[in-house]
């Protein structure tokens, strides 16, 4: 199991953001086999650590044409500043 760990500063969010955000995670779970996705917002601070079986889900995901230009917008309107993280989870209890 990964995690994928988005951290952003916040410059500008506004409807597209929230529509497009939520589309994200529609797909990401959809389509690519996300099993978890949670985003927390605090100030102008954002962490979302979304939760995947294997790298190549990742990477596909990464690949989407939709999160392509989501990710651009980001870059260039959305985010002052964000870094990607990927972690290899070797222990968790989760209970779901």
């Amino acid at each position: 199991m990964f995690a994928v760990i988005f951290k952003a500063q916040i410059a500008q969010i506004d409807d597209e953001y929230f529509k497009t955000a939520s589309r994200m995670q529609e797909l990401a779970m959809g389509q690519y086999g996300c099993k978890d996705f949670v985003s927390v917002t605090e100030g102008d601070n954002e962490i979302s650590i979304s939760y995947w079986e294997n790298m190549e889900q990742i990477s596909a995901w990464k690949r989407n044409p939709e999160h392509m230009i989501a990710q651009e917008m980001g870059k260039t309107k959305w985010y002052a500043s964000y870094s990607v993280e990927i972690a290899d989870i070797v222990y968790s209890n989760n209970e779901k």
